[in-house]
C-alpha cells in the first residue's frame, strides 16, 4: 500500500485589517507632517494637539505612535518638511540668474505676501512661530531652527553676492550681514502682518530693505 498526501495550494485568508505597505505608511507620515505645517503656521507648537492633526488627516486616534515615536519627533519632522517647502519657494525666485538680484528678492517677498493674503493672514512662518515659543519647546529644536535659518541666509547671501559681482548692488554692501538682516526683518514683518491682518508690514519691510542696499525701491 502506498501512502498518499494531500496539500493545499492556498492557506485560508487571515481575518483583520491588511498590513499597510511601507509606501502607504510613508504617504500617511507625509500627510501628517503637512497637516502639522498648517497647524504650526496658524497656532504654533504649544497650542496644537496631536488629536487635531490626526482628525485632519483621517487617521484614527491612537495611531500616532505608529508613525512617530513622540510629539517631539513629529515636531522635528514638521520643521524639516516646512524647510523643504520654503526652500523650494526661495530657490524658485532667488536662483534665477537671468533676473537682477534685487528683483529676485522683491519677487520672493511679493509671492510670500500674496500667500499670506490668500489665507487671510492666519498663517505665518513655522520657524518664526517656533522661535517665539523656544523656551517652551524641546531644546533639540534650537539647533534645528538655527540650521534652517542659516540655510535660508546663505541663499539670500548668494543672490546678493551675484548682484554685487554684476554691479547691481553697491560694493560696500556686506552680503552675509545683509542676508542676516533680511531674515531678522522678514520674520518681524510676518509677525506684524498676522497681528494687523494686513500686507502693509511686509511692504514696508521690503521698501526699507531695498533702500538699505542703496537702491531705490520700485
Amino acid at each position: 500500500m502506498t501512502e498518499t498526501t494531500t496539500t493545499t495550494s492556498s492557506r485560508p485568508r487571515k481575518r483583520g485589517r491588511p498590513r499597510k505597505t511601507e509606501a502607504a505608511r510613508q504617504d500617511t507620515r507625509e500627510l501628517l507632517c503637512r497637516a502639522g505645517v498648517v497647524a504650526l503656521t496658524e497656532k504654533g507648537y504649544c497650542a496644537t494637539g496631536i488629536d487635531e492633526i490626526l482628525s485632519t488627516v483621517g487617521v484614527p486616534k491612537g495611531s500616532f505612535y505608529n508613525y512617530f515615536g513622540s510629539k517631539e519627533a513629529f515636531g522635528a519632522d514638521v520643521i524639516a518638511e516646512y524647510d523643504r517647502y520654503f526652500t523650494r519657494k526661495i530657490d524658485r525666485h532667488l536662483s534665477d540668474a537671468a533676473v537682477p538680484a534685487v528683483e529676485r528678492i522683491t519677487a520672493f517677498c511679493v509671492d510670500a505676501e500674496e500667500g499670506m493674503q490668500r489665507h487671510s493672514f492666519r498663517r505665518g512662518c513655522v520657524i518664526g512661530n517656533l522661535g517665539q515659543e523656544m523656551n517652551a519647546l524641546p531644546e533639540a529644536y534650537r539647533a534645528q531652527i538655527i540650521g534652517v535659518l542659516d540655510g535660508w541666509r546663505e541663499r539670500v547671501a548668494a543672490c546678493l553676492t551675484t548682484g554685487k559681482a554684476n554691479g547691481e548692488i553697491p560694493a560696500w554692501v556686506d552680503c552675509r550681514q545683509s542676508a542676516e538682516a533680511f531674515w531678522i526683518g522678514w520674520e518681524g514683518a510676518v509677525l506684524h502682518a498676522k497681528l494687523h491682518r494686513s500686507a502693509e508690514p511686509l511692504r514696508t519691510f521690503r521698501r526699507f530693505y531695498v533702500t538699505g542696499l542703496g537702491i531705490s525701491p520700485k
